[in-house]
């Protein structure tokens, strides 16, 4: 189905990714994990699958995740900063600098 989208931390390397129901990469962002904080480098999506929403999917799961682990978040990536402008609820993640 076209709308299927899978989201998955992949710590191997360092990064979320996203996958259609074939298993191809629709997009990914980069992280490091340093002690309770995790920063979130860069987001892209694949430009075959831009404008389907796939960044904000890894973006939630990111965060929700972030949260359920007790993380703090640095947004590094200019998607991140602004995605958590936009998203209030996720204001009490963010490391303070």
């Amino acid at each position: 189905m076209e709308n299927e989208i899978s989201i998955a931390d992949a710590p191997a390397n360092s990064r979320y990714e996203a996958r259609d129901a074939d298993g191809n990469l629709m997009g990914f962002v980069d992280y490091k994990l340093a002690g309770p904080v995790i920063a979130f480098l860069h987001a892209e999506t694949l430009p075959e699958f831009r404008g389907r929403g796939v960044a904000g999917r890894i973006a939630v799961k990111s965060l929700d995740d972030a949260r359920e682990a007790g993380l703090r978040v640095k947004p590094a990536c200019p998607f991140y900063q602004e995605y958590l402008k936009e998203h209030p609820e996720y204001a009490d993640l963010v490391e303070q600098q």
